[in-house]
């Protein structure tokens, strides 16, 4: 668990053990020497550890005669939407995602404001291989700071719903941001959309109150804080904010997958075209897009993946499953501030409360499992798993995918441990669980 965890898109790991100052300065390093000429956008979520990696970033990028743009402690999203105001060659957010407190990372964008594509970003890796260990260079000039960022990126999410409409409804929101970096905007963009809020966890200082990861098991406190209090809805974010997982007022956990569904069917009723998730998200919104004549198309799993199908194909809307809705009219980028004012939008426009448009929505149950394998093994097993399910429809965009009528099943290997991970949907959480059961028992076996 000590080791670096490091893709395309970014690297994280351990403070102190995997990720270093100077793992830190060969990396900015090699993304420099990759981008055109211009400034860089920088900023970072709440974690302890953020200024000590600023300062090396700060110091790299001025060793490369390259200016800064500093926003501080700023959610990803935010990154995305300054790198296209400032008109800059990059962008670099500090931060570790949904990972604990004793971990940090960076993640990059190019001048499009959105996350390294596969090849910008093999290019990167490719660099920071072949870079020489070197010791942090000194710190020379100033940045220069940007105080708009927040403004703009909450203008842009402002744009996309009926203002006047929202603000009509005085919903009383609880937001846990979970001191991470969502709280200032997030606090904000509420009250810009007439909301009572009740924040919890605003301050950005790093520690959290419960694991960062959004999920049920760990939002169980905020839950019950929820249903005991006077609250229409809840949001929950992660660290850096590009992730968003929703609570109704009885504090019943609707989760992340539903935040996806929920904002493109609220999004599919004004506007008609092409959608995009991938492979490893609900088929709630396959569905969605069928129903509304709208034309689907899956990518592989990561962001960056769905962003390049996303302009290929000229998508109106996107994300993922993991709570990441993007929307084009903001940014091209995973985005929890989005996912908020669509949401609230939708339940002004139709009456509703989010559990309503929850329970309108196409029903069914995922579950996820893991199976120990040796990467030399995972082909040939792929081969037999497919022999296996003649009748399913397959697909091997992104390792193995089976589809019948009223499930599917991806089995795809981990790009960082020696595992295979299992992801099954169907219309019940029993069969969900027993075509995960199935395929894991078929993996040992072979």
């Amino acid at each position: 668990m000590d080791e670096l965890i490091i893709s395309v898109s970014g690297l994280r790991g351990i403070v102190g053990a995997s990720l270093t100052p100077e793992v830190v300065t060969r990396y900015v390093t090699a993304f420099v020497d990759n981008l055109p000429p211009g400034a860089l956008v920088v900023a970072r979520d709440g974690r302890e550890t953020g200024p000590l990696f600023r300062d090396v970033v700060h110091a790299v990028l001025t060793a490369a005669d390259r200016s800064i743009v500093e926003l501080g402690v700023a959610a990803t999203p935010t990154v995305g939407v300054a790198v296209r105001r400032e008109r800059a060659a990059g962008g670099i957010q500090i931060s570790a995602s949904h990972n604990p407190s004793e971990y940090n990372g960076l993640k990059l964008f190019d001048n499009r404001g959105q996350v390294l594509d596969a090849a910008a970003g093999q290019r990167v890796l490719e660099c920071y291989h072949q870079t020489p260990s070197c010791v942090t260079p000194a710190r020379r000039g100033e940045p220069s700071e940007s105080s708009q960022a927040h403004h703009d990126h909450g203008q842009r999410i402002l744009q996309t719903v009926d203002l006047p409409r929202v603000q009509s409804r005085r919903f009383r929101v609880l937001l846990d941001s979970n001191h991470g970096a969502g709280g200032l905007l997030g606090n904000y963009l509420l009250a810009q959309l007439g909301c009572q809020v009740e924040s919890v966890g605003a301050e950005p200082t790093g520690q959290f109150a419960h694991p960062p990861e959004p999920t049920a098991d760990h939002l169980q406190q905020v839950a019950a804080l929820i249903s005991r209090g006077d609250v229409d809805v809840g949001f929950c974010q992660d660290p850096d904010a590009d992730r968003l997982a929703i609570i109704d007022r009885d504090g019943r956990y609707l989760g992340e997958e539903y935040t996806l569904a929920i904002c493109l069917h609220h999004v599919l009723r004004h506007h008609s075209g092409p959608v995009v998730t991938n492979c490893a998200t609900s088929r709630m919104s396959e569905d969605l897009a069928i129903r509304f004549g709208a034309p689907f198309f899956r990518s592989a799993v990561g962001e960056a993946n769905v962003v390049e199908c996303m302009r290929r194909e000229g998508a109106i809307f996107g994300g993922e499953g993991n709570g990441g809705p993007i929307d084009p009219r903001v940014g091209y980028i995973r985005d929890s501030f989005v996912g908020m004012a669509l949401v609230l939008d939708a339940m002004a426009e139709r009456g509703m409360t989010v559990a309503e448009l929850a329970d309108e929505l196409p029903r069914y149950s995922m579950h996820k499992t893991k199976v120990a394998i040796q990467p030399a093994r995972i082909g040939p097993l792929l081969d037999q798993l497919t022999a296996r399910f003649p009748k399913a429809a397959v697909d091997q965009l992104d390792g193995l995918r089976f589809d019948w009528d009223d499930s599917w099943v991806l089995i795809r290997a981990s790009n960082t441990e020696p595992i295979v991970r299992v992801i099954s949907e169907a219309t019940s959480a029993t069969a969900a669980e027993s075509l995960c059961a199935e395929v894991g028992d078929l993996l040992r076996s072979c």
